[in-house]
């Protein structure tokens, strides 16, 4: 592993570190909105996908 790699090596310090600061900034309250329009995001993503796809086996 090259020096230059070893800040991206993720560890459950960092994961923690992070939660904590994410916790701070947006509240308690406020992320399960936050995780909700995440998920629904994904969702609509994945949707239009699979759209694209059997449009595209249509074509063909």
């Amino acid at each position: 592993m090259s020096i230059y790699m070893l800040p991206l090596v993720i560890g459950w310090p960092q994961i923690v570190l992070i939660a904590v600061v994410v916790l701070l900034l947006f509240g308690g309250k406020k992320i399960p909105e936050l995780m909700k329009g995440l998920g629904s995001g994904i969702k609509e993503f994945k949707d239009a996908s699979k759209e694209e796809e059997t449009s595209t086996d249509k074509k063909e």
